[in-house]
């Protein structure tokens, strides 16, 4: 399979000799430019060593190995290149720093400075001198694991591969902090990012006394394509989908509230316009409208742009837009307000004909009969005894063990049947149930822990997951200790689940509660890792024990090459931390084998087993306390036979 091209890698060279600079070109040496290689060659010999003077024979230059070098006569003229490389959204990846330079600065000087301009640069130190520490050097411009030493002479391959590790390593850490802010599929602002710019823009329209538009975008029938033709087509659409939005926001009629300016990446000129919300669903803000007929003209632009017929890689497919439309300050002066507002009049637009658009109306509020029945018989659901626990196995990358269990919340309606958690999780968190529901699902799954180890059972840990209403709780540690001493369970076998937008959006909070429940001997999981936040820094500073990474990324490890960058990334950056991963959506023995190769700690999945009723969990720990001898490949296929094959009696748990 050819491999896609990439960007030329981006380096800066600082170095006050022009000899050396030209014996840099040659290292760096552009598709075209081979014939000034070889007359450089012999000048390069003399700098780096007899091994450079040998041109290099047979070398295919592919597009991924391709440099885009700037080079710089002295530590103030790299200083300012840095500074309008940042200016135009053209950073470097690497720079290579000549540590003694006169007349002028030296190379920790310019280090220092450039550091502060670009804080993800990679900058490699050259020298001749070995009194040279580089061990100082990262303590005047940290952070040490972004500084790289070289000593000359040094080969010229030496440098060139230095430069491919560096930048593949600054592309991977510039993937993930993207991912915080930006969705990976569709390039577009992310749920987190478009809501902090929903409130921008509301705010700005308050000051400003000016109407503003929220238009909630949902595909029809999104499902049934992926059902039917796949996830990949499923992509395929999504990204065709995004990319007509972009179009259909820039081809307005000239008025300024419609042109909004959105580039390929993402990036836009004001708080707000466009951003995917999850799954098929996008949300557009026009934040400068005179009246409801402005958000009208918009939105039946995008659905005629929606609806032509998507000319795809190997199908045709053709999908239709609902919109719902909520106006500011009529509809909701609040970000949250206005986006329920657009979600409802959407509902009602699909409802009522796919392909139409709907404005909100007073009607609609809280009128979604779905949520309203979820809602009345989730009320009373726990006295009933309607709710109970599943437990999914965690297991050892290393030796196929059983590691773990992560208890999962399971609701049997005798009307409704059983209801899908991410129907009823979401209306027990906005009703604030799931206060009492959290309570007893730490206690029962405590209970169920001490159960098994008082049985002999291999439970070395119960994960259980905390909701954003229990993270706020004033007395929640105090909650956790009561349940412990309670349960009678030794609190080194619990493990509490906190997403990262909760860690990271109240941070003096959640340093106090981490330290108070490692206090008690508690350790703490980020679930889903990737999809919120992803400050390492921030995630060091809280001393968390394990990452669980979401399984989005995991998904696709088999075929998609930047999913597993991400992934090894992960790994490797959690693994300087000494925080073990946990990779979630282990389904294949493809993703199990590369996650391994990577040394990721454990990981979960129907690979080895779905959620279990306590039964059937109990049976499971009983087969994996028997002694084993083979590879953890063999021990997971063994295990997952014992659960697809389960023993005809099962005691209760």
């Amino acid at each position: 399979m050819t491999e896609k091209p990439q960007d030329p890698i981006r380096v800066l060279v600082v170095d006050d000799e022009p000899a050396v600079i030209e014996a840099y070109r040659q290292i760096f040496v552009g598709p075209g430019e081979e014939n000034g290689a070889t007359a450089r060659r012999s000048l390069g010999a003399k700098l780096f060593g007899a091994a450079a003077q040998s041109p290099v024979r047979g070398r295919i230059r592919g597009p991924a190995l391709t440099f885009d070098a700037v080079y710089c006569q002295g530590a103030e003229a790299a200083v300012s290149a840095v500074a309008e490389a940042v200016a135009a959204n053209r950073p470097f990846a690497v720079a290579f720093l000549d540590m003694r330079m006169s007349p002028g600065p030296d190379g920790v000087w310019a280090a220092a400075r450039i550091r502060e301009l670009d804080p993800a640069i990679e900058i490699a130190v050259c020298t001749a001198y070995s009194d040279v520490d580089p061990g100082d050097i990262g303590g005047r411009v940290p952070p040490e694991d972004k500084l790289s030493y070289l000593q000359k002479p040094f080969h010229p391959h030496e440098v060139r591969q230095m430069a491919i590790a560096l930048a593949s390593k600054w592309r991977a850490e510039r993937r993930i902090v993207r991912l915080a802010y930006f969705d990976s599929l569709t390039g577009l602002p992310n749920r987190e990012q478009a809501y902090t710019r929903l409130r921008s823009a509301l705010a700005a329209a308050d000051q400003h006394g000016r109407m503003l538009a929220l238009l909630y975008i949902d595909l029809d029938n999104f499902k049934r394509i992926n059902d039917t033709l796949g996830h990949g087509i499923g992509d395929e659409v999504l990204v065709t989908a995004a990319e007509r939005l972009r179009k259909g926001l820039r081809s307005g009629d000239g008025r300024s509230a419609d042109e909004l300016l959105i580039d390929r990446a993402g990036v836009i000129d004001r708080p707000g316009d466009l951003g995917r919300l999850g799954g098929d669903e996008f949300m557009i803000v026009l934040p400068e409208i005179g009246d409801s007929h402005d958000a009208v003209r918009v939105a039946e632009r995008l659905i005629s742009t929606l609806q032509e017929p998507m000319q795809l890689e190997h199908h045709t497919v053709v999908v239709t837009p609902s919109i719902g439309i909520a106006v500011s300050p009529t509809d909701g002066t609040d970000a949250e307000t206005l986006l329920r507002h657009g979600d409802l009049a959407m509902y009602f637009a699909k409802r009522r004909a796919p392909g139409t658009y709907a404005f909100f109306d007073v009607s609609m509020n809280e009128g979604a009969l779905q949520r309203y029945t979820i809602e009345t018989r989730l009320r009373g659901a726990l006295e009933r005894g309607e709710l109970s626990l599943h437990y999914q196995p965690q297991i050892s990358m290393s030796t196929g063990d059983v590691t773990g269990m992560e208890a999962l919340l399971r609701w049997n309606h005798p009307e409704l049947g059983v209801v899908p958690p991410k129907d009823f999780i979401p209306v027990a968190e906005a009703t604030g149930l799931i206060i009492p529901i959290g309570e007893w699902v730490l206690r029962t799954a405590c209970t169920q822990a001490k159960r098994w180890y008082d049985q002999g059972l291999a439970i070395h840990r119960l994960a259980v997951n905390v909701a954003n209403q229990q993270f706020a709780m004033h007395n929640f540690a105090a909650q956790v200790a009561t349940i412990l001493t309670e349960t009678g369970l030794a609190p080194t076998l619990l493990e509490l689940e906190f997403t990262e937008s909760m860690l990271m959006m109240e941070e003096e909070r959640s340093t106090r509660l981490i330290a108070d429940l490692h206090a008690l001997g508690v350790s703490i999981a980020i679930d889903d890792f990737g999809t919120g936040y992803s400050n390492f820094q921030r995630l060091q500073q809280l001393s968390i024990d394990r990452l669980k990474m979401d399984r989005s990324f995991v998904r696709d490890l088999a075929d998609d090459s930047d999913d597993r960058a991400i992934a090894a990334a992960i790994v490797s950056m959690a693994r300087a931390l000494d925080v073990e991963v946990i990779a979630e959506g282990v389904e294949t023995f493809a993703q199990f084998r590369f996650l391994q190769e990577h040394q990721c700690a454990q990981c979960q999945g129907f690979l080895l087993s779905r959620a279990l009723p306590p039964g059937e969990a109990r049976l499971l720990l009983e087969r994996a306390r028997e002694k084993f001898e083979g590879s953890p490949t063999q021990r997971v296929r063994e295990l997952g036979r014992a659960v697809a094959n389960p023993e005809p009696t099962q005691a209760a748990g």
